[in-house]
């Protein structure tokens, strides 16, 4: 299949919360108490049963008010810190671009957490598992929209495939510019681009979102260069051992016996 793109143009959105509460019934999520934590805004955060909700924020600007409101949830990065981070290979990407996290495998170390650019996964403290929104990766598998957006009235979230979803995404901003000076496309340039992006009606910092997320240094340079050369080191020490040992076969230095009394000695000689 090929790589999807979900949009999500802010300028429609109106906070109806409808795309939380489906996110809650397919995944089989169950309620959260919640209270009004400011504006219009119930929900303050992600939490191990809830995978996204609306975050709302207010700016005042010349006597003129916007809504600053954002459906929250996974980017699923196409550079992807929490699978870099992941210590069990339990993070994996579909063929479709979406981040998912198997629980089978996940053994709640937190390094996914903790690495996270956006501050997205949750660990469970009951099964001491990782949790995060899924894309509903199995729905669009079977040749249906993430919950999220089939649910949206407003025509807020958009799903399709990613080459189509771009050029969309690009006419819609041009035509927001005009009113909008300071209106701009949020995750294409970022950790690879994102799966989910954003037209984002002023900064992304208006939003509370970082303006240049990206993957931490230190994980980016056990896991893309010194684990590699490590990897790469060590097969050369063993290739090494291996050449030199049939090279001493076939001169006749090693026999029969000698595996036998290297292998009791503990130095292994085995073939």
């Amino acid at each position: 299949m090929s790589k999807k793109m979900i949009l999500v143009d802010t300028s429609k959105c109106t906070g109806c919360k409808a795309c939380s509460a489906a996110c809650k019934e397919w995944n089989e999520l169950p309620a959260v108490k919640t209270s009004l934590v400011k504006s219009y805004q119930s929900t303050k955060d992600l939490d191990p049963n809830t995978y996204t909700y609306i975050a709302f924020d207010e700016k005042y600007e010349n006597n003129t008010m916007l809504w600053m409101m954002r459906k929250a949830q996974c980017f699923h990065c196409a550079d992807a810190a929490c699978l870099k981070a992941c210590s069990s290979e339990a993070i994996s990407k579909t063929e479709t671009g979406f981040t998912i996290i198997d629980e089978d495998k996940c053994i709640g170390c937190g390094y996914c957490v903790t690495n996270c650019p956006f501050d997205i996964p949750r660990i469970d403290q009951t099964t001491q598992k990782a949790t995060k929104c899924t894309g509903c990766w199995e729905r669009v598998e079977n040749g249906l929209e993430p919950a999220c957006v089939a649910i949206c009235q407003p025509g807020t979230l958009t799903f399709g495939d990613d080459a189509e979803m771009m050029q969309k995404a690009e006419q819609r901003l041009s035509e927001l510019k005009q009113r909008y000076p300071k209106a701009n496309l949020y995750g294409k340039d970022v950790v690879g681009g994102t799966l989910y992006k954003y037209i984002l009606l002023d900064t992304p910092e208006s939003y509370g979102l970082p303006a240049n997320p990206t993957v931490p240094f230190t994980l980016t340079l056990w896991k893309d260069i010194a684990r590699p050369l490590g990897a790469i080191a060590c097969g050369g020490a063993a290739a090494a051992v291996l050449v030199g040992t049939l090279v001493n076969v076939a001169k006749g230095n090693y026999s029969k016996e000698h595996f036998v009394e290297d292998d009791h000695q503990g130095k292994g000689g085995s073939l």
